[in-house]
């Protein structure tokens, strides 16, 4: 890995919001410090398959955020299997100060992603300098096993953070996790820690793990070293 790698960012809730706008923007400005462009690239994957007016939603709102934001942006069209083999769109990754994959079905993502060109090329980006952020299912994906939160299954993740499992949205989730989470906790590596990530919060590597946003971060499962200064 380059002795620079970029800020990675687990995000519980609220990509391309207001509310998590300066988070964003510090995610860019980090990675410009790193040499990468004032890009923020949107991979709609985990929603893609819900339809065009679900896409259209995502593709608005991540421009509104880029708009307030002031920098450049390119929405990555990234919704079948297919696409992450596209030249074109492995050529569109690099150098872009922000890689964000948002919301919906993380299964999808690691389907859609895993052992294909575009998934290298990002990596490739991020241990370069590129901050990459995935936000709810994004964020899910990103680890080694993917956790059905609205069913019983679970599924391999991206492997990104095999030993990280995420559950978003945990302060609007507690009234009915509990049973979810002990059904996963007993499938999941004895070493695997599963952390809780509050809506509009965020868990960032840099260097080491730091909370940013409204929320707060809840190790459920492990040994986390979290600095909350």
């Amino acid at each position: 890995m380059s002795q620079n790698p970029g800020l990675l960012a687990l995000v519980g809730s609220g990509e391309y919001s207001p509310q998590m706008q300066d988070f964003e923007t510090g995610l860019l400005h980090s990675a410009s410090t790193r040499g990468k462009k004032n890009l923020f690239l949107q991979i709609p994957t985990a929603s893609s398959h819900e339809g065009e007016d679900k896409r259209e939603y995502w593709r608005n709102r991540g421009q509104e955020q880029i708009d307030r934001i002031k920098c450049g942006g390119i929405y990555l069209p990234i919704h079948e299997r297919e696409d992450a083999f596209n030249p074109d769109f492995v050529d569109a990754v690099k150098g872009a100060g922000l890689i964000y994959f948002s919301g919906g079905d993380p299964h999808r993502i690691a389907d859609v992603f895993k052992g294909s060109p575009l998934w290298d090329a990002i990596i490739q980006e991020w241990k370069s300098g590129s901050s990459l952020a995935g936000c709810s299912a994004g964020a899910m994906a990103f680890g080694g096993t993917i956790m059905g939160i609205r069913k019983s299954s679970y599924s391999e993740g991206l492997n990104l953070l095999p030993d990280i499992e995420v559950i978003p949205h945990y302060d609007k989730m507690l009234g009915w996790l509990p049973d979810r989470v002990a059904t996963f906790v007993a499938r999941i590596g004895a070493d695997t820690t599963l952390v809780g990530i509050d809506e509009n919060t965020a868990l960032v590597m840099d260097g080491g793990w730091k909370v940013s946003g409204a929320g707060k971060v809840h190790v459920l499962r492990g040994n986390m070293v979290i600095d909350e200064s």
